[in-house]
């Protein structure tokens, strides 16, 4: 029988690796870029299709898991949603364009009127030819000044009633309007790269989403692998009740056995038909659990490998780093994040300046049948927002944001340390799981060597008849308990591949 295991030697060494450091590699907005492999559509990759009576193997159902998942479309529609908001943000840098018409229609015309006066007048001074008030001048040579205090003119000027209507039926206008931010304190940066870290957020979600649907798969397939190897041993084990049943009855109807022996054997077949029931039951529900995992009908005919050595294929993969699980990577994103919320908290309070064009049109106004508006014009604006006193609330709000980044970085250094010992529990179990699967191995050959040597010292009248079937349960039990290291050893590797970052 054959062990696909790669035997860990170095298990000492795993734990000298340095401890959990953020390793920021910087690009040009200041992020740190992170490695990984997006998760890819169905539509991208061809999706694997499953049909009836199809080897289920591992690689296709962490394929099927991957494609089917509701959590692998949710987590790709939030990926989607980021670019798209990213790209919104980046907008913000480029010059805002609007265009804007108005229509005006009135019934009615609207009427004004412009009282007639008497107006004083000038005359041209002889000596300079200035206009000057034509006022009476008295015999000193000064302006005769009337009752209400002003100066009596020698002419008047009637200028008489004006009638204006004003004819707005038909004014339109329209304009171009340009908006450009010049600078806003850093709020236009800090948004773009706040939106830039939130991509790089769901990537890191996705490949989250990727690990955990991975081990719900080999978790679902591994379950249904070892039920189905417990069946066949608990139909192994019935069969030789029954046979060791008729052989004992048999020899009671000739006299060589008792009533006796036959109702111990009898209890005993009793059991293995319990057993056997109950392995069924179980590997319906496990393959039941396999479908709904890979997204295919609970009642999908699933072909399944003919036994455990053929499902355990290669060597296991035993890697010593462990620094690219996606949980890190989202918490020194959580880290950055909150420094450009500090940024973005300090723009609020810091000189903004903008600037407005607008190329307008107006046509339309009429008074007393004359147009009065039928023009372009061009306009601009520089607007400039100075803060000047808000009782503390800038500095108060930057306090709390950056006592959020510290709260992250702890976070950060409290999950490196938490990752750490997961890493070293996956470690040891996946070291007892090596160690389990060789002795449950060995077990399992005496167990058989010891069942063989117990019938035929039973055929012999050497041995008792309950020391026969305490071989028999020897060598169920030793079997059982190989068929369950083995599969623990598969999810085992899974769980250290996940707490590695290597799913």
């Amino acid at each position: 029988m054959r062990l696909h295991i790669a035997i860990l030697t170095a298990t000492a060494y795993l734990f000298m690796s340095p401890a959990l450091q953020g390793q920021d590699i910087v690009d040009e907005a200041g992020m740190p870029e992170t490695e990984w492999t997006p998760i890819a559509s169905s539509e991208e990759v061809g999706g694997p299709d499953y049909h009836a009576g199809e080897l289920m193997t591992p690689e296709l159902c962490r394929s099927l898991a991957l494609e089917n998942n509701k959590a692998t479309s949710i987590a790709r529609q939030n990926k989607l949603k980021s670019e798209a908001t990213v790209k919104a943000y980046k907008a913000n840098y480029l010059p805002k364009f609007s265009i804007t018409g108005n229509y005006l229609y009135t019934q009615s015309d609207f009427e004004a009127k412009l009282e007639g006066n008497y107006l004083p007048t000038y005359v041209p001074d002889p000596a300079t030819g200035e206009l000057v008030p034509n006022v009476l001048v008295g015999p000193g040579g000064t302006p005769v000044i009337g009752p209400d205090g002003n100066p009596i003119f020698q002419q008047y000027a009637y200028f008489p009633d004006i009638k204006l209507l004003f004819d707005l039926k038909n004014t339109w206008m329209a304009g171009l309007t340009a908006e450009q931010p010049i600078y806003m304190g850093g709020k236009i940066s800090s948004a773009y790269r706040m939106a830039r870290i939130g991509n790089k957020v769901a990537e890191l979600n996705m490949e989250l989403t990727r690990a955990e649907l991975i081990v719900k798969a080999d978790e679902a397939y591994w379950t249904c692998i070892k039920t189905r190897e417990l069946v066949k041993l608990a139909q192994s084990y019935r069969d030789l009740i029954e046979s060791l049943l008729r052989d004992v009855e048999n020899a009671r109807d000739v006299g060589l056995r008792h009533q006796n022996d036959v109702l111990k054997v009898q209890v005993k077949l009793n059991e293995a038909e319990l057993q056997l029931r109950r392995a069924q039951n179980g590997l319906k529900l496990a393959m039941m659990n396999l479908c709904f995992v890979t997204g295919l009908p609970l009642d999908a005919d699933v072909k399944l490998p003919e036994s455990l050595d053929d499902a355990i294929a290669g060597e296991l993969d035993i890697k010593r780093d462990y620094t690219g699980r996606p949980e890190y990577a989202m918490l020194e994103q959580q880290i950055l994040l909150k420094v450009q919320e500090i940024k973005l908290t300090r723009s609020d309070f810091l000189p903004q300046v903008g600037l407005a064009a607008n190329y307008g049109y107006i046509n339309g106004l009429e008074m007393n049948g004359t147009k009065l508006l039928d023009a372009t014009s061009f306009s601009a604006l520089v607007s400039v927002n100075i803060p000047v006193f808000h009782w503390g609330e800038g500095r108060n709000k930057i306090k709390a944001a950056e006592a959020e980044k510290e709260i992250a970085k702890l976070q950060r250094e409290n999950l490196g340390q938490m990752m750490e010992l997961e890493l070293a529990q996956a470690i040891n179990k996946l070291d007892e799981s090596l160690l389990e699967a060789e002795f449950t191995e060995k077990a399992l050959k005496e167990a058989e060597e010891n069942l063989r040597v117990s019938e035929n010292r039973y055929k012999t009248g050497m041995q008792t008849l309950s020391e026969f079937m305490e071989a028999q349960s020897m060598w169920q039990n030793a079997y059982s308990q190989y068929i369950d290291a083995l599969s623990r050893l598969q999810l085992n590797h899974t769980y250290y591949l996940k707490a590695s970052g290597k799913l």
